[in-house]
């Protein structure tokens, strides 16, 4: 049986311990109000290319921090480097917003890039909605032209490792939902129907040049439309 005096000590010390501030938690960033976007520009490019699209969006609401731009060097393979390290960027996405899964936007070789990431690296659990932009899906006869020192080019070229395998089995695999806009005056992707992909929702958008797309007004209306789908 305690004492008076142990009783009051024994309060005391209950009193103090209901009393005491909570140990801090690690702050866990709340999920934005849009996935994040994640841009992936293509061959002979930069980030910069995005700049009319990432307007477009934050003028449909999306905040910058929910717009993310992935650079790299366009001359390495996409399957030994490239889908990786997209994947690792992805990642630092992910953590850094608090978002269970990202939207892709790519254009042109990286369409290639993010479609090896998504189907073979990982990213069918990290991607909700994925869109190529002229992306030579099937590849294209193009890339020959620089297909003999550039590793980029043999990856883009119809028959090569990256676009056999990207074409075996289920083009647009898993719950991910795949969409495509192509152009039927495109310069760069031969042939036109190299862009469209079995499974996904496929828009033309009419007499455009291969580097319009990023930037044109309609393709970008279209590109939102897709990613704010229910």
């Amino acid at each position: 049986m305690l004492t008076s005096r142990q009783g009051a000590a024994a309060a005391a010390a209950l009193c103090a311990a209901l009393l005491a501030p909570a140990p801090a938690r690690a702050a866990v960033p709340a999920p934005p109000p849009h996935r994040p976007v994640v841009l992936v520009h293509g061959y002979n490019a930069d980030p910069g290319v995005w700049g009319p699209l990432r307007a477009h969006l934050r003028a449909a609401g999306y905040a910058d921090s929910e717009l993310f731009s992935f650079g790299y060097d366009t001359h390495r393979s996409v399957n030994e480097v490239l889908a990786g390290r997209l994947g690792a960027y992805v990642e630092e996405v992910r953590r850094a917003t608090g978002a269970d899964r990202v939207d892709v936007v790519s254009h042109s070789f990286g369409s290639l890039v993010s479609r090896w990431y998504v189907k073979f690296g990982g990213g069918e659990g990290a991607v909700d909605r994925w869109v190529s932009l002229a992306g030579p899906n099937r590849g294209t006869t193009t890339a020959w032209a620089c297909a003999l020192w550039d590793q980029a080019c043999r990856d883009m070229t119809p028959g090569s490792y990256v676009v056999r395998n990207l074409a075996g089995g289920d083009e647009t695999p898993g719950a991910v939902r795949y969409a495509t806009f192509w152009s039927h005056c495109d310069e760069t992707v031969n042939p036109d129907s190299s862009v469209p992909l079995e499974g996904a929702a496929n828009t033309p958008v009419g007499c455009l040049r291969h580097n319009a797309l990023p930037g044109d007004p309609a393709t970008a209306a279209g590109v939102r439309a897709f990613l704010a789908e229910d």
